[in-house]
């Protein structure tokens, strides 16, 4: 294949490589409006949906709602930001406008705060999908998954080796595509998923709130101490990693048709992810109350109670475990372009140069796995993400771009909306880091204390 001018260019211009990303066969073939939509709703509905009625527990059913819709709204000041700067400073990418904000360090922080967030958030998505299929741990209870309760305790029903199946043959495969608008028809399958998850989770809270099984959950939070005071910041990096996007906007729009439409594609996907994750959060609380576990999924173990009950939770299970399946290339493929970009500054893009692209994934792929086998919990894994680069890439690189403002195109309403997105990120980052701190602190105390008496 022979490669345009421009992309030939970008061997001595790491400036250019990002801005050249775009290939001849994404040019003459935009994708649609619809497509766009399906991407990028794919990559906010990931992982975070499964933490969120957790933090509704922690917040109470009104604050964790109207938490909700705020970072909603936040998110959706931050993209058009993005978008209106990008477009300003005539870059294609993320990292470009931040490179026009702030030189090459600035572009390289980024890059490694977009890096941390994509490998935390697929290492959490292959843990989740051993937790459904495998079966999970929690607080030295065993919840067993789909596979082990169908066939038993079997070599390869074990966690690792499910993992390493589902890797070789299914997530590999979908990460090898080389344009993002590829994977438009997985993703709409993937957001059904989702959908499937939430109405039969809903169904079967109204079905047990009618017969009397469950009560109304509390609807603000519970204090029993300082602790829990402090302990209700950690939830705002949950809250945040659940709408984190801006990574994948980018390259939806410079394979769009009409890239005008890209901030209705931001509003309609905003819009239908904060749907389900309301009705997710209400639902999900409202079945389990304070018995809802870090990863909801969890709590679909057994039989609910309800009429074909054992059939339903499996149901819920798989398909969420598919819906995880079908997220991960989204949000591999902004990982993979980010660290070529980081690593190969020089090079020719990726798609162009096959050896680079699978070594690339490769490599990516095995670290994934690996740090799938290790984390202990999703819920430590959100809050170390969403209080560092997931909250750095969200809400403070967009700010920290309309402040600096190289370009001279933001109004008063940025500046105000761009010291708030500082203040509450950097706030609320320090103080949940810190009580996270204070509660393994504690913990270990009461560890000792224990092993003395």
């Amino acid at each position: 294949m022979t490669l345009p001018l421009s992309d030939r260019k970008s061997r001595r211009s790491p400036k250019t490589y990002h801005q050249n990303l775009i290939s001849d066969a994404a040019i003459q073939c935009g994708s649609s409006f619809s497509g766009a939509v399906f991407n990028l709703s794919t990559t906010i509905v990931g992982a975070g949906i499964m933490a969120l009625p957790a933090a509704v527990k922690q917040l109470g059913l009104i604050p964790g709602l109207v938490m909700i819709i705020l970072c909603a709204m936040l998110t959706e000041s931050s993209i058009s930001m993005l978008v209106r700067f990008t477009r300003a400073s005539k870059s294609s990418t993320y990292s470009g406008v931040v490179r026009d904000a702030f030189g090459g360090l600035g572009r390289n922080l980024l890059l490694l705060c977009i890096i941390v967030n994509n490998v935390g958030m697929l290492v959490v998505y292959m843990v989740i999908i051993g937790d459904v299929f495998s079966g999970s741990w929690s607080e030295g209870v065993h919840y067993s998954g789909v596979v082990e309760e169908w066939f038993g305790q079997r070599w390869w029903s074990t966690r690792p080796v499910l993992l390493f199946l589902t890797a070789i043959l299914v997530l590999v495969p979908l990460a090898s595509f080389r344009r993002v608008d590829s994977l438009r028809y997985t993703s709409a399958l993937s957001v059904g998923l989702a959908i499937v998850f939430v109405v039969i989770t809903a169904g079967i809270a109204i079905v047990k709130f009618i017969d009397g099984s469950i009560v109304m959950p509390r609807l603000m939070p519970k204090f029993t101490g300082l602790e829990s005071f402090w302990k209700l910041f950690t939830t705002i990096p949950i809250l945040v990693s659940a709408y984190i996007c801006h990574h994948n906007v980018h390259p939806i729009e410079n394979e769009l048709q009409d890239p005008s439409q890209m901030k209705a594609i931001v509003r309609t996907s905003l819009l239908l992810c904060s749907s389900v994750y309301i009705a997710t959060s209400l639902f999900g609380f409202f079945l389990f109350g304070d018995n809802t576990l870090d990863d909801i999924l969890a709590n679909f173990d057994g039989d609910l109670g309800v009429p074909y009950g054992s059939f339903l939770t499996d149901i819920v299970r798989v398909s969420y475990g598919i819906h995880l399946i079908l997220v991960f290339p989204i949000v591999f493929y902004s990982l993979r372009l980010n660290i070529d970009g980081l690593m190969f500054p020089h090079a020719i893009p990726l798609a162009f140069d096959t050896q680079r692209f699978y070594l690339v994934t490769t490599v990516l792929m095995a670290f994934i796995f690996v740090g799938a086998n290790f984390v202990p919990s999703i819920w430590d894994a959100f809050q170390f993400i969403g209080a560092t680069a997931a909250i750095s890439a969200g809400y403070i690189f967009p700010a920290a771009i309309a402040l600096r403002d190289t370009r001279g195109v933001a109004t008063k309403k940025d500046r105000l909306l761009s010291w708030f997105m500082i203040l509450l990120g950097v706030s609320c980052s320090t103080v949940a880091i810190f009580s996270d701190l204070y509660s393994v602190y504690n913990s270990s105390e009461a560890e000792v204390a224990e092993k003395w008496a």
